[in-house]
């Protein structure tokens, strides 16, 4: 549904021509398009596990692909494991721009993804993380909060802490981001084809409202941004306002070079339609970093679920890990910010027992010979997914990791007859699996 008004609107930014372009692509199907995660299976592989339905590469991403129809990802074990990210092509394009920043940038990078919910960019630059790389998403809706760090949970790399903030709580970390991402909310043009709301609520004074929230959620955070650091700012808009003039106040007001700019749309472009600027602060303030814990460590009954390089905690009944070049950094993090997630939630302290936690199931930090090991086929982990009860035929009692196409799914308790579901019912699949 193309709101009235919107053409002609529209036009004033992009011309007659493209606007007409552009409403044309807005009344065609929206293309979908995934993303392997590297840490878990190729992009080759999720191919072959897509087989017919794979399509043409995404080319702005090493690891996407476009699908020829839409399938259930939710009665797909793989999604579940964190496998890969069903994005939208043209916010991949930021993974583009950070693979060079953080290819060229010092060692021990720290990114900030301000506006990260669900968390496609998140996901997407956690890929990019080196090991002594930081990225912190955040999301300033609590329930979209949530549903942000179980994906970033799902994905897997323990290089990352979410919070739920408000970015003004940002400029009291003067200086402490080599990159911060932007993805602004808007007046969602880009959002016409599949949320009718959007469309409906859309108005030239929506416009002018989110470009005023925009700037000051710029500015708020801005002064978390070192000087010489990287901004991207992006929206899901096609109009100027939101965009190019945004992107030129940045530069005037906050005092940054704007680096380049792109249009991502419908009509032209694969995709839903997207807005991206980079600019570099003024200055050349050198990166810094914060110390780290002392190297000093208590040992913990969690040290051997864990690969090297990661520091076991004990909060309550509750053992987490951070890896340890980042322990100083996430330490200040939470005595600054109101963290929801950091690093991987281990285990549960229950007298003498060890109860693992779903997400050291999901994690690169979990060290795989540490439990007996199943392999399920599909309607099996559907089950498991679903909460639904199984059995492990033969299997002796004891805990175990259920995998689907040796991919960690979670833990289940064999007791004989049957099985403990250590996955959050949160995370249930809610819909019939024998589709």
């Amino acid at each position: 549904m193309i709101p009235e008004g919107f053409r002609e609107f529209i036009a004033q930014s992009l011309g007659e021509d493209a606007a007409g372009r552009l409403i044309e692509g807005l009344g065609q199907e929206p293309p979908v398009s995934v993303r392997a995660n590297p840490a878990k299976i190729s992009e080759a592989e999720l191919r072959e596990h897509f087989g017919d339905l794979a399509g043409d590469a995404v080319e702005w991403s090493e690891d996407a692909f476009y699908l020829r129809e839409r399938p259930s990802f939710t009665l797909d074990p793989l999604f579940h494991a964190g496998a890969y990210y069903v994005q939208e092509a043209s916010s991949m394009y930021v993974g583009h721009l950070l693979r060079g920043l953080i290819a060229g940038g010092p060692a021990g990078c720290r990114i900030l993804d301000l506006c990260a919910a669900p968390g496609g960019k998140s996901t997407d630059t956690a890929s990019l993380l080196g090991a002594n790389d930081l990225l912190v998403s955040n999301e300033v809706i609590g329930s979209r909060a949530s549903i942000l760090a179980e994906n970033m949970a799902k994905w897997g790399l323990p290089g990352t802490v979410v919070t739920n903030s408000d970015p003004v709580a940002f400029a009291s970390l003067k200086d402490f981001f080599d990159i911060v991402l932007v993805d602004a909310p808007c007046s969602g043009e880009g959002m016409f084809r599949k949320d009718e709301r959007a469309a409906a609520e859309w108005s030239p004074e929506t416009v002018n409202l989110c470009a005023a929230r925009q700037r000051r959620i710029l500015a708020d955070v801005w002064p978390a941004l070192r000087e010489g650091g990287h901004i991207i700012y992006s929206t899901c808009t096609f109009n100027r306002f939101e965009d190019e003039e945004n992107a030129a106040w940045i530069a005037t007001e906050l005092g940054a070079e704007l680096i380049g700019q792109r249009h991502f749309l419908p009509g032209r472009d694969r995709g839903e339609g997207f807005y991206c600027a980079l600019l570099r602060k003024a200055g050349d303030k050198p990166h810094s970093h914060a110390p780290s814990l002392s190297a000093k460590r208590l040992p913990s009954p969690a040290d051997d679920l864990l690969e090297e390089g990661f520091r076991p905690l004990v909060k309550g009944t509750l053992i987490k890990a951070i890896p340890d070049a980042l322990s100083g950094a996430i330490q200040l993090l939470e005595s600054k910010l109101r963290v929801i997630r950091s690093g991987v939630a281990v285990a549960q302290l229950k007298g003498r027992d060890l109860i693992p936690e779903a997400d050291l199931a999901l994690s690169t930090a979990y060290r795989r010979d540490s439990f007996p090991e199943v392999e399920l086929d599909r309607a099996t982990a559907l089950k498991f997914l679903a909460r639904e009860p199984f059995v492990l035929e033969g299997m002796p009692k004891g805990f175990f990791l259920l995998t689907y196409k040796n991919l960690p799914l979670g833990f289940v308790k064999n007791l004989g007859n049957r099985c403990n579901n250590l996955l959050p019912a949160s995370r249930r699949i809610r819909m019939d699996i024998s589709k």
